[in-house]
């Protein structure tokens, strides 16, 4: 293909993103963003799938196989915690105004200056060579792209040098435009999403023309590659030579990655703009690992069937299948899929490095050198707000010429997936001092600067030094004799462990002494105050709601002027004043005048306020953090404040003091969980409503339902008698006997409608004679006999002759004895296996009846809603119900009419136990208290 046609798609790419990026900004300008929204955020971390992704994951499995789902396997996986890991490190972010990893560490561990360098040195060393793997994936995508030849002064070099002095443009215009390093940048998020999509598709069309163009489909890809021993050997991770270890590495490296890569962090955590994008993000994210791995064995397998006799890097099948096969705009495609896989990477990771370097390295060396200070201190500190402002610009050329010289000396000729690995493995060494920072109070800067040195020494030692062994580097008896001839030097076997790849061996000895150190240090020397206070604000951070709970650190007399002399510096004269305005107006005590004085309080170079508030020193602190990083804003504060650092003892007098601030606060919270309390209840409350109206609804349809039923039927049987006089004479019997007993069926439901209705509304009466339990319970028998016989269904009665006489009205007893046998009855099975049991026992002052069956049961959440007349109806949509519905609710209320109360005890499959209670009663008065009864009659039910 055309050289120019690929550089002209190229750089009209790159213009595309200007374009987007500058569309993003105005809006944002105009307060109508674009990328406020849960999946933009979820397409933006998709930054980690980078060139690797799109190319090295294509070569790592045509020799390796599966292992590359591994990088991807890591992130999935710990998707579901990042609403426990990850928020938690936004929440504190957010209030502490931290812009990057190191700028996390450093403030987790006392704000210091040290430990974030260290950070930074690792996250640069270690993140370079991985932009210089982007770089190198640009250059080999476009001399495969147009068949030029490869070398450092040639077409690709050339190529990617322009392309990374492009991007370099890009982010300098888009990513570095402010000092305050805390400012979203909505372009660029904008754009790394635009790219997550561009990349999505273009893999996805070339993987479905490689499948479905090239092969057959899935099944033919894979039927050809298991034709083929060297390729049906990577089917399985054991064939591929991957150990169990290094499948775990692997997964390790991932989940670390997607947290703690500087790009990873920027995207994550500084652009975020709402805690709860992170639902969406929990399953979009892997959900778009996975869409984009799919196609990535079949173009492997595909690339070494058709082109491995060609000796071609498998790096490039990506873009040598389609022009193979003539298809060299799908090629195109492809290559401006893999340019935004690389470019959105080199754009985000460089500015978080030029921010950290900046912040660092630069910020806390000229915050310490008063002798390079211009005259005045207004002057001094704009001046350091233009350097901070520059440095990260530089710092971004920087970066991306490192970059560019790895490339051109080294990176040509490690593998795009192998180098990648190494940056995970040298981010992986923050895992102790993050998780530590995050969970445990008792972590110190001297265990966590230890800890990362001897992990970063290591992981130089084992992973990056022998890719530096070569011809005109270091010599091999390095790898083979050790340092020096030691043979316990081996970078590939370290203290002589061996049987570990290079990748498990490097982590396990790198986190065992940074692990070690950190744990171990930390035991043996306490924190300082500063670092508890920190431990308390990360550790605690959702249980810490404001700034004014914070103990502030400072102590002494600071001048106002300088306080706001230092944020002009920084902030600007617009920016300074919104940020006091906003102060003041959360905390007025603070910014009041202390000298009297009749005009208003403004925040003006000639207020009459002199004296800083504690807490402002506090609130710049921060404002500072998220334009220098947190050490060199403390560095700053203290150098106006003239202040050291408060004591522990000094704390304690501060928590003794605001005592009644915290309890005043407290009793608002309380306050506030009543008032929620409420707000709940009587949201219950009009759900239940909404359901009792829905449920009434159904029951009346079921009614009318049975109504109508009857009523059809008798009219269809009158009319075939009507028109058909001469029918004999046993068919007009037959007739009008089903007419007569759907006329009886009709009446009983008439029936059991009003009886309900006058039992609701209090004109139910009872007739009240002497009636005989035994009798009573052989005559309900006597009436459900034949259903009983007709399914075979035992029957055990056990009701004592001398129980004693209930007065009550027998014919409603009879009515809730039978309903009960008659649901028991239906509940049985029809097999010969049914069980019926009647029951009744004397009690203290009342008489207990019990109805037992072994049929289907009932569920625990349903025996409280069995009574409900609505609540058979409202289950009709599932299984139409046998009878009306109305059976037990009319039971309950007879029971309820009788002072009495009915029951259940049931599970499913289980059987179901009726309870009935009736109190002896003389004349129509309880003879004690219904709840006395109740009380008693529990410790007489039989077990």
């Amino acid at each position: 293909m055309s050289k120019l046609l690929v550089i002209g798609f190229s750089f009209g790419y790159l213009a595309l993103l200007f374009g987007v990026a500058y569309a993003a900004e105005r809006r944002s300008e105009a307060r109508k963003s674009l990328v406020s929204n849960p999946y933009v955020y979820a397409l933006s971390m998709a930054v980690y799938c980078t060139a690797w992704t799109y190319y090295g994951s294509v070569g790592r499995a045509a020799h390796n196989g599966l292992q590359f789902v591994g990088i991807y396997l890591g992130p999935t996986l710990l998707a579901p915690a990042w609403w426990l890991v990850l928020r938690k490190i936004i929440r504190i972010s957010r209030q502490q105004r931290l812009t990057s990893i190191a700028d996390f560490i450093s403030a987790r561990y006392g704000k210091s200056a040290g430990l974030g360098a260290l950070v930074t040195v690792v996250c640069v060393l270690g993140i370079v060579p991985y932009i210089a793997l982007q770089i190198k994936a640009i250059a080999a995508s476009f001399v495969t792209l147009t068949g030029s030849g490869a070398g450092v002064g040639g077409p690709a070099a050339t190529t990617a040098l322009y392309t990374t002095g492009a991007l370099a443009v890009f982010t300098i215009l888009f990513g570095v435009r402010s000092v305050e390093a805390t400012e979203r940048h909505e372009g660029i998020v904008l754009a790394v999403a635009v790219e997550s999509l561009l990349k999505l598709v273009a893999f996805l069309v070339l993987g479905g023309f490689v499948t479905f163009g090239i092969f057959n489909g899935f099944t033919d890809v894979f039927d050809q590659a298991a034709a083929v021993p060297a390729l049906r050997q990577l089917f399985t991770l054991h064939g591929s030579g991957t150990s169990g270890t290094e499948w775990f590495t692997l997964l390790v490296l991932g989940m670390s990655a997607v947290l703690l890569l500087p790009r990873q962090f920027q995207v994550a955590v500084v652009e975020n703009v709402d805690e709860n994008h992170l639902r969406k993000a929990m399953w979009l994210f892997p959900l778009y690992l996975i869409i984009i791995n799919l196609f990535v064995l079949p173009i492997a397998f595909g690339g070494m069937l058709k082109l491995g006799h060609t000796g071609l890097d498998a790096d490039t099948y990506v873009l040598a299948l389609p022009l193979a096969a003539g298809h060299s705009w799908l090629a195109l495609l492809t290559y401006l899929g893999g340019l935004s896989a690389a470019s959105s990477m080199i754009i985000v990771e460089t500015i978080a490095l030029s921010v950290m370097m900046s912040n660092h390295l630069l910020m806390p060396l000229l915050v310490r050198v008063p002798a390079g200070r211009p005259e005045g201190q207004t002057r001094w500190f704009a001046y350091l707000g233009r350097v901070a402002l520059e440095s990260r610009r530089l710092a971004v050329v920087l970066v991306l010429l490192l970059a560019y010289g790895y490339y051109a000396e080294v990176g040509k000729q490690l593998p795009l997936v192998n180098t990648g690995l190494v940056s995970f493995a040298a981010v992986a060494q923050f895992v102790p001092a993050v998780l530590g920072g995050l969970y445990w109070k008792g972590g110190t800067r001297r265990g966590a600067t230890a800890g990362l040195l001897a992990g970063f020494a290591i992981w130089f030692f084992t992973l990056v030094l022998p890719t530096l062994v070569g011809p005109g580097r270091l010599p091999e008896s390095v790898l083979t004799e050790g340092v020096g001839h030691i043979s316990a030097l081996r970078p590939f076997a370290l203290f002589g462990l061996e049987g570990l790849d290079y990748l498990s061996h490097g982590l396990f000895w790198s986190w065992l002494f940074n692990i070690g150190l950190y744990v171990g240090l930390s035991l043996a020397w306490p924190p300082t105050a500063l670092e508890l206070r920190q431990a308390d604000v990360f550790v605690d951070v959702f249980t810490r709601r404001s700034l004014a709970e914070e103990i502030t650190g400072w102590q002494g007399r600071t001048p106002f002027p300088d306080v706001r002399a230092l944020l002009l510096g920084f902030l600007g004269k617009k920016r300074t004043n919104q940020a006091l305005r906003a102060f003041a107006d959360r905390f007025p005590d603070a910014m009041a005048p202390e000298a009297d004085t009749s005009s208003p309080l403004t925040i003006s170079p000639t207020n009459q306020l002199t004296t800083a508030d504690p807490r402002l020193l506090n609130y710049a602190e921060k404002l500072l953090a998220g334009t220098l990083g947190p050490a060199s804003a403390r560095m700053l504060v203290a150098s106006v404040a003239g202040a050291e650092e408060i004591s522990y003892a000094s704390v304690v007098g501060i928590l003794k003091e605001s005592q009644q601030l915290l309890e005043a606060n407290r009793q608002l919270q309380k306050q506030s969980r009543q008032l929620q309390r409420l707000t709940d209840e009587l949201r219950a409350a009009y759900d239940q409503l909404q359901a009792l109206d829905q449920r009434k609804d159904e029951f009346l349809y079921t009614v009318t339902h049975e109504l109508r039923t009857p009523l059809t039927s008798i009219r269809a049987l009158a009319e075939i008698l009507a028109d058909n006089p001469d029918l004999e004479a046993e068919e007009q019997q037959r007739f009008q006997l089903t007419i007569g007993r759907e006329a009886e069926r009709l009446t009983r439901l008439i029936s059991l409608v009003l009886d309900l209705e006058k039992f609701e509304s209090g004109q139910a009466t009872l007739d009240r004679t002497a009636v005989p339990v035994a009798d009573l319970v052989a005559e309900a028998l006597d009436a459900v006999g034949q259903l009983l016989r007709d399914k075979h269904i035992t029957l055990h009665v056990d009701t004592p002759a001398d129980l004693p006489v209930l007065y009550a009205d027998r014919d409603r007893l009879m009515q809730v004895l039978v309903n009960l046998l008659s649901n028991a009855i239906k509940a049985c099975h029809s097999d010969g296996t049914g069980r019926i049991a009647v029951l009744a026992w004397p009690a203290a002052e009342l008489v207990l009846l019990c109805v037992e069956d072994n049929g289907r049961g009932i569920s625990p959440a349903a025996q409280h809603l069995i009574f409900d007349k609505f609540f058979q109806a409202q289950n009709q949509t599932t299984r139409k119900p046998e009878g009306t519905g109305l059976g037990l609710a009319i039971t309950r209320k007879i029971v309820e009419f009788h002072h009495g109360r009915i029951w259940v005890e049931s599970a499913l499959d289980q059987g179901a136990r009726f309870f009935v209670e009736l109190p002896l009663l003389r004349g129509g008065i309880t003879q004690n208290d219904p709840k006395r009864h109740a009380e008693r009659s529990e410790a007489s039910l039989p077990q």
